[in-house]
């Protein structure tokens, strides 16, 4: 097919995504204890629209879009179709952070808090995201690199738990409900700050979409390209930190995401360009990340937004791995 043609069925396939977005978000938010009209709510359902319903399904879109643009470009940068920022330890680190400071701030007002976690995530995600690039320069093998990334949020994992062992009662009910994932506990200004690391982060994307493509074919060839692959992938980790550090203070860790919207925007594009998979890519994380919320919405026990991810993104990762192994 000619690149005009692959061209046209990407702006297809990302309006028709933006589409569906759209109709997701529409449904979500007429999702609830109590039934409201969204386009006519009346006085108190008009002030559970903009209180609750309306930050929610903001922070739904924004957190998938995030995650699914971090996920796109760690598995280009590290040329694996496995690698997420939830696989990779990013999202450990991140959920390190958050939790001791989440723990440490127990009792404190709501806006240190939250403060608190942001910096504490973002600091998190950053630390692990190095100790994962150091080691990619030392690793050719990128299963080797897989299983590191693991190992390391499995690390992570076990520092949280430990530090959530000899927490209070208080500060461990506070960190669990965090844990769990979820799109509802957050305000317009939370979403805010969601909103400005994804729009930094889609820049950074964009203006480094040529040297994803070229390190997709490996260093060497980046090199014989002219250019910097250090630069790439530090360019790139810099955008996945931001999204993904911002995205688990808010919403707590969540997976699956980060992994399966890369390959489902690649298969409905056509392509590997990046400036073609990036705005297809977002479109469905934001899709997934709606579908799990009302799938939260609807289920009559306590689901966890985490927990609905997982639902949707293991038919897909297993239907990766089963179509590789038959390849």
């Amino acid at each position: 097919m000619s690149g005009s043609g692959n061209k046209n069925i990407s702006l297809f396939t990302t309006i028709a995504g933006l589409a569906l977005a759209a109709v997701l978000a529409l449904a979500d938010l007429s999702i609830g204890d109590m039934h409201i009209s969204i386009f006519s709510p009346g006085g108190t359902g008009a002030a559970v629209l903009l209180r609750l319903r309306v930050p929610r399904v903001i922070t739904a879109i924004l957190a998938g879009a995030s995650l699914a643009l971090s996920g796109l470009q760690m598995q280009s940068i590290f040329r694996n179709p496995l690698t997420d920022p939830h696989i990779m330890g990013i999202s450990s680190g991140a959920s390190l952070g958050a939790a001791i400071a989440i723990i440490a701030s127990a009792g404190a007002a709501t806006a240190v808090t939250t403060a608190s976690t942001v910096i504490a995530a973002l600091s998190g995600a950053a630390a692990s995201a190095a100790v994962v690039i150091g080691v990619s320069r030392k690793v050719n093998s990128s299963s080797t690199l897989l299983i590191f990334g693991v190992m390391l949020g499995f690390i992570f994992s076990a520092a949280t738990s430990v530090l959530a062992f000899s927490a209070s009662e208080h500060s461990l009910k506070m960190f669990y409900n965090w844990s769990s994932g979820s799109f509802s506990a957050n305000t317009f200004t939370g979403t805010a700050c969601m909103g400005a690391a994804l729009l930094i982060g889609t820049a950074t994307a964009a203006w480094n979409s040529r040297g994803l493509d070229i390190i997709l074919f490996g260093d060497e060839y980046a090199t014989l390209c002219g250019a910097d692959a250090r630069r790439i992938r530090a360019r790139a980790m810099a955008g996945c930190c931001l999204m993904t550090g911002m995205a688990t203070a808010f919403c707590g860790p969540l997976g699956f995401v980060g992994i399966v919207s890369p390959h489902i925007a690649r298969w409905i594009t056509g392509t590997s360009v990046h400036r073609r998979i990036i705005p297809a890519a977002i479109v469905t994380g934001i899709a997934i990340s709606l579908c799990a919320d009302i799938i939260t919405q609807l289920s009559h026990a306590a689901v966890p937004v985490g927990s609905a991810m997982a639902l949707i993104g293991i038919p897909v990762i297993l239907f990766i791995l089963f179509k590789g192994k038959d390849a």
